[in-house]
């Protein structure tokens, strides 16, 4: 039953190039989608309304920073708008008239941006840096003139930074956003493609009516008939799951505080969960066509409610709860527990626990998808 499975792999370009073939080009456009980890060069406009040297300077040092590229200097505000609207910039940066005159008479000239939230991460970015430029110069400037006033420096530095704030960040002290993306959303990926085609697989023997044949080299037993077909292909995706996690954190040196043995438990567990799902899903719809659109659906939304992209703690309260019946929330919070944080294994157990608890979600469809296999039903009555 083993080979026929295998030589079913073999023959069918789908299912490697679905699974592998997948795999490598998700891995080498996500490793190569920010290079440094954080996002670079967002196009931002400046509107110099004050041209003096200090706004020459302000513009001077908004451009050295990595983060942001000073791609217009206008003293259009109307220009730098339409040029916004059109997406080629993501922030305006507008420096008021007298605003060197203001500033040095100690007056707290006005500064106004303007990001677009069409693009959330390029503005918020555009922004971040826009208000930090604008502190850390006008501070510089206040130095200058408390120095020329015969105030030492440390007594000016008090008076213009009188508190100090040290951020500690932790697992990630460079804040390589890529750490979080990639370890979760590859493992995603694979779970993913297990999940359909694990409906794949079962689907087309209902459809092309080789149930009955399968069933038969099992010996009319339905749970070895299942455990054979997707021996196989766990085997594929556990190798798939060990060769990213090398990339991850051998190679590319992903942050691991914890164990590593734990991590590649965790997403064998979370692999066979996922595939437990593509029974479950076919098992109450066994239509290969409709199985596969419910369960493509069913596995995007793991990405969403998982709680690596938006925290799990500001979902509604239902929300919150549906995302448990979601794997990759589990495997997430694994990876956070083991990767990121270190904890103790006692973290993780339940989690582990609840991975393993899907299975018994395919007890519930057994029946009616064993039917299915039997009587080759292919369409619903």
């Amino acid at each position: 039953m083993l080979l026929r499975e295998v030589k079913t792999i073999l023959s069918r370009p789908l299912y490697l190039t679905s699974s592998v073939g997948a795999v490598m080009v998700s891995m080498f456009f996500f490793m190569t989608l920010m290079e440094g980890g954080v996002a670079e060069d967002m196009p931002v406009a400046v509107v110099d309304l004050d041209q003096t040297s200090i706004s020459r300077r302000l513009i001077h040092e908004m451009q050295a920073t990595p983060s942001v590229d000073v791609k217009m200097i206008t003293n259009s505000f109307p220009e730098a708008r339409e040029a916004m609207q059109q997406g080629k910039i993501y922030g305006i940066f507008i420096v008021p008239e007298g605003f060197y005159r203001d500033i040095a008479s100690f007056k707290r000239p006005r500064m106004d941006f303007y990001i677009t939230n069409a693009y959330t991460l390029g503005g918020n970015t555009a922004y971040k840096q826009m208000l930090t430029v604008s502190n850390l110069v006008a501070g510089a400037f206040q130095r200058e003139v408390l120095r020329k006033k015969g105030m030492p420096d440390e007594v000016i530095m008090k008076r213009i930074q009188p508190l100090v704030v040290q951020a500690h960040m932790l697992s990630n002290p460079w804040g390589n956003y890529t750490v979080y993306l990639v370890s979760t959303i590859m493992p995603g990926i694979i779970g993913l493609i297990a999940l359909m085609l694990t409906i794949y697989s079962i689907g087309t023997e209902l459809k092309n009516r080789t149930s009955r044949e399968w069933l038969k080299l099992a010996g009319e037993n339905y749970t070895v008939a299942m455990i054979g077909k997707l021996i196989p292909y766990t085997i594929i995706y556990q190798t798939l799951g060990i060769a990213c996690h090398i990339i991850l954190y051998n190679i590319a040196d992903f942050p691991v505080q914890g164990s590593h043995t734990r991590l590649l438990l965790g997403l064998l567990l979370f692999i066979m969960a996922m595939e437990v799902m593509g029974i479950v899903i076919l098992g109450c719809i066994p239509v290969l066509r409709d199985a596969l659109s419910v369960g493509a659906l069913y596995a995007m939304l793991g990405f969403s409610l998982s709680g690596f992209t938006y925290p799990n703690m500001a979902m509604l309260p239902f929300v919150r709860a549906l995302s448990y019946l979601e794997p990759l929330r589990h495997y997430y919070l694994i990876y956070v527990n083991d990767a990121l944080l270190g904890a103790p294994s006692i973290n993780s157990t339940p989690h582990a626990l609840a991975l393993a608890a899907f299975t018994v979600a395919a007890l519930a469809v057994a029946p009616r998808l064993h039917h299915a296999l039997i009587y080759q039903n292919y369409r619903l009555k």
